[in-house]
């Protein structure tokens, strides 16, 4: 792998760690901040209680806009032919 290949590498991966670990703060956040109540005092949206529409539903809409956007705009195609004839 040439050296700005590997730099490409861990920078893509270090994005994808820091989505990762928006996607745990975002669902941990809306679950665990508006779950604590008791269920009677839970307030609804389309049928689902709003702690898991809003971690569970909405978090996922939010993290593959997200996700589609970055890899679309950040990542960059890699070719790996060039490498295989080099060896």
């Amino acid at each position: 792998m040439k050296k700005q290949d590997e730099k490409i590498a861990n920078r893509e991966a270090w994005i994808g760690v820091g989505l990762v670990i928006f996607n745990f703060i975002w669902w941990f956040a809306f679950a665990y901040g508006l779950g604590k109540k008791e269920p009677n005092q839970y307030t609804y949206i389309l049928g689902f209680p709003a702690w898991f529409f809003y971690s569970c539903i909405l978090g996922f809409m939010v993290m593959a806009v997200l996700v589609t956007v970055i890899v679309k705009k950040y990542f960059v195609a890699i070719p790996f032919d060039e490498e295989m004839e080099e060896e």
